[in-house]
């Protein structure tokens, strides 16, 4: 009987020990499972921590804009920081008081001494956990033109034979017939489509109404358009608000004590204007004395002669421009060359309000390597127009801007002057006025150029050249990502 208690005992011992091994195990799974779960909690948590403070930032930004735009520079918001040199706050919750803490890291892009994007990196951490970090960048900018592909001040009708890539918008109406792959959107409910944009028999799409005409949506389609991306009721864009920055480029470029000595500036050149053709970072400039006529006709003067063709000019002197990539021009030119880098050309004529400057453009204008930080911004005071003598073949990468006129090319009767073939721009047009760079006769092509396609350069937008103009003030995400 002893003997059985004795191997009693053992068995208790031995089943006891496995049990609490077994508890111990099963104890250190669940313990083990709890801490991976507060610490899949506290990971997950570290991303709203840091999300937060692209929120806080993002905040500062908006009331920071003003400031911002006048040139001050940004960093961390000063207020509620536990370590303003670090850049460094707490996160709170109601109820749970302080349960993490971030920090941001604000990387600027300037340019003449502006700020033109703002890159944010911000790393998230719990209290419980601070070496579980979650690190994310957002890229801040102001939404620009370069978003669209046309933005117009005036109704338009795009042919069916246009290829449209990219945002298309106008304060007037649209008859869009050519291929669109984005949206098409219009200031207006309805407007009068009248003879000049194909609406001498009124189409099906629109109703005659007597005494008022042929009155159409405010974006329609009778060809190649794509009407589930139309849009009417579009917010207003406002032209007259890029002549601010007119004058700010002319200061900035001005040489001391007029200005700041940034960039490059030309005053008026006493001739016919001037010829200048980019390479790169070399501004060639040359003053011309004589221009050759041509007969030309516009809706808006009928047919007269046009002084567009230059036939004698004075010797070229090269200009090195430096980083601030801005000209400015106080008077007409024409324009060609190969883009280095970021640049801004603007083109008016401040001194005598009446005499307002315009650009021709004579030659192709590409990006010169191809780099992704290339990009270049004109903005005219009046137009922008393709002259008579331009290549067959015309590519044109940019954005262009005609603040009070419009962009395009004129009527040409001239054999060697009226058709070209091929105009492909990559890039933006920004026009005041109606845009034309075809003409026709009915069905029959008379002037202009046969095929042209329009892409918007949407790295313009990401990059953009200084003083681009801007279709908000508020700062607002360009990019997001999460940095392992």
């Amino acid at each position: 009987m002893k003997k059985n208690k004795g191997f009693i005992i053992t068995y208790i011992l031995i089943f006891g020990a496995v049990f609490l091994l077994l508890l111990a195990g099963l104890l250190g799974f669940i313990l083990s499972q709890l801490k991976q779960a507060e610490y899949e909690l506290a990971y997950e948590q570290a991303l709203h921590i840091a999300e937060a403070g692209i929120d806080r930032y993002r905040w500062y930004l908006v009331h920071k804009s003003q400031e911002i735009f006048e040139g001050e520079e940004v960093g961390c918001p000063p207020s509620d920081c536990v370590d303003c040199v670090n850049c460094e706050y707490q996160f709170t919750l109601p109820g749970l008081g302080v349960i993490g803490k971030y920090q941001l890291e604000v990387e600027e892009e300037r340019s003449c001494g502006v700020t033109t994007a703002i890159g944010i990196t911000v790393v998230g951490w719990t209290m419980q956990f601070p070496d579980v970090q979650r690190k994310i960048k957002v890229h801040y900018i102001k939404p620009t033109v370069a978003e669209y592909s046309y933005i117009l001040n005036h109704n338009v009708w795009a042919g069916a034979d246009r290829t449209i890539m990219g945002p298309y918008h106008s304060n007037g109406g649209i008859r869009m017939d050519g291929q669109n792959n984005s949206l098409v959107t219009s200031e207006q409910a309805e407007w009068n489509c009248t003879d000049s944009y194909g609406c001498s028999i009124c189409p099906s799409e629109c109703g005659w109404i007597s005494g008022q005409g042929c009155i159409c949506p405010g974006v329609f389609t009778t060809a190649n358009g794509s009407e589930e991306f139309f849009r009417i009721n579009a917010s207003h864009f406002d032209f007259e608000g890029i002549t601010i920055d007119l004058g700010r480029i002319k200061f900035l470029t001005q040489p001391l004590p007029q200005g700041e000595g940034h960039g490059l500036y030309f005053p008026p050149s006493t001739e016919e204007g001037y010829h200048v053709i980019i390479n790169g970072r070399i501004i060639n400039v040359s003053k011309i004395t004589e221009l050759s006529r041509v007969r030309a006709y516009t809706e808006e003067k009928g047919y007269y002669w046009e002084h567009s063709i230059i036939s004698e000019e004075e010797m070229a002197v090269d200009y090195v421009l430096e980083d601030c990539g801005l000209i400015y021009f106080e008077d007409d030119i024409w324009l060609e060359g190969e883009v280095g880098g970021r640049i801004t050309l603007a083109v008016a004529n401040l001194i005598v309000p009446e005499e307002k400057a315009s650009v021709w453009l004579k030659d192709n204008i590409n990006y010169k390597d191809g780099s992704p930080l290339d990009g270049f911004v004109l903005v005219s005071q009046n137009n922008v127009l393709i002259t008579p003598d331009s290549p067959d073949y015309l590519e044109l990468d940019g954005i262009y801007i005609a603040q009070e006129g419009h962009f395009g090319r004129n009527h040409y009767d001239s054999w060697n002057y009226a058709k070209k073939e091929e105009l492909n721009i990559f890039g933006s047009i920004v026009s005041n006025g109606r845009v034309g760079t075809k003409w026709s006769s009915g069905s029959t092509w008379v002037s202009g150029y046969r095929e042209r396609q329009n892409i918007y350069d949407p790295k313009l937008s990401y990059y953009p050249p200084p003083f681009l103009p801007c279709i908000s003030e508020e700062f607002g995400y360009k990019g997001w990502e999460e940095i392992r």
